[in-house]
């Protein structure tokens, strides 16, 4: 218990600094998005689990030789009464600490859904007022408005793409085809749960490198998975002049943002400090969005071809092992014992 507590905490210290900087510096990720989100949600997940478990481990090594004895020796203490002398200072302080941790990362994670979706539940209503139905897509909304702007407001059978006056008037078939497909492409693939699930760990450990390093990649992958999906019917030179357009308009890099689904709480002339379903920008988030725009520019003007079986394989075996490891070492023990 001693030394797995241990080997947990610098697993918990590894994937929380150097590994999501290396990540964040890396080029392979815009080759294959999917295998890069994959590889994210791995060291979040792994992260987690191993800094909570690196606390738990050691507060209750006095009273186990394992995991599951030790949490069987804590039950007793706290349904039967028995004495606590066998836990000192730190152990208690660590368990405490592991207790709440755990409490504030599943209170952060409901809390910023519930904002969230009071936020969306507003802008339905204010596109009930503002919005009229398209005529040329389903599930698609447009708001009489100058500037080009395109975003998706999640929300199961209520999902809808919205698009501006200003937008339609400024884009070719083509390019307004381009435009609907990588917003249908973030409602289809789910694109909200990973921006939701990331927003709320970055809330819950704003102190964290590995959050705000996750969180931004997570926002460039999540658009050039649905460019990939945009580059299925339509060209290269589409899509770019699509983002371009889109991109133009006098919320600036905003736009781009908006597009993941984390639409503002108010039409598309609101400011980029306002709240995005309901969660308030970070700073940054607009030249954040210029980046992502940038890099989705970039890699669509000198494409490059995908990571090669072998390679995308080594990374998901590596997700499999960093799920797998602090696992091993918070449950095994207590299994062979």
């Amino acid at each position: 218990m001693f030394w797995t507590s241990y080997l947990l905490a610098v697993l918990a210290i590894v994937l929380a600094w150097p590994v999501p900087i290396l990540l964040s510096r890396a080029s392979w990720p815009a080759r294959s998005p999917f295998t890069a989100m994959l590889l994210w949600q791995a060291i979040a997940l792994a992260g987690g689990l191993s800094m909570i478990g690196a606390m738990l481990v050691y507060g209750l090594e006095p009273i186990g030789d394992s995991l599951i004895s030790g949490l069987r020796g804590l039950a007793a203490m706290v349904l039967f009464n028995a004495p606590t002398t066998a836990l000192g200072f730190w152990h208690l302080f660590a368990l405490s600490a592991a207790a709440l941790l755990t409490a504030h990362l599943v209170f952060t994670l409901l809390l910023t859904y519930y904002r969230i979706e009071r936020q969306r539940r507003r802008h339905r209503e204010l596109l009930a007022l503002l919005a009229a139905p398209s005529v040329d897509a389903d599930r698609t909304v447009v708001i009489s408005h100058d500037s080009p702007v395109a975003y998706c407001l999640p929300g199961g059978a209520r999902s809808v793409t919205v698009l501006s006056d200003g937008l339609m008037a400024a884009l070719e078939p083509a390019e307004l085809r381009a435009v609907l497909s990588h917003e249908n492409a973030h409602l289809n693939q789910r694109h909200h749960l990973l921006l939701w699930a990331f927003a709320a760990w970055r809330q819950a450990l704003p102190w964290l490198p590995t959050t705000r390093l996750a969180q931004e990649a997570v926002n460039s992958l999540i658009e050039m998975l649905a460019d990939d999906v945009a580059l299925k019917t339509e060209s290269n030179a589409t899509l770019i002049k699509a983002i371009a357009i889109v991109a133009s308009g006098p919320t600036g890099g905003m736009a781009a943002g908006m597009a993941t689904g984390m639409a503002s709480a108010a039409v598309p002339s609101a400011h980029p400090g306002l709240a995005l379903d309901g969660l308030e920008a970070p700073a940054g988030a607009v030249s954040g969005s210029a980046r992502t725009t940038m890099s989705r520019v970039s890699r669509l003007l000198s494409p490059q071809p995908q990571l090669p079986a072998a390679a995308r394989g080594l990374v998901l075996a590596g997700c499999a092992l960093l799920l797998a490891l602090p696992t091993a070492l918070l449950i095994v023990p207590g299994l062979l014992g």
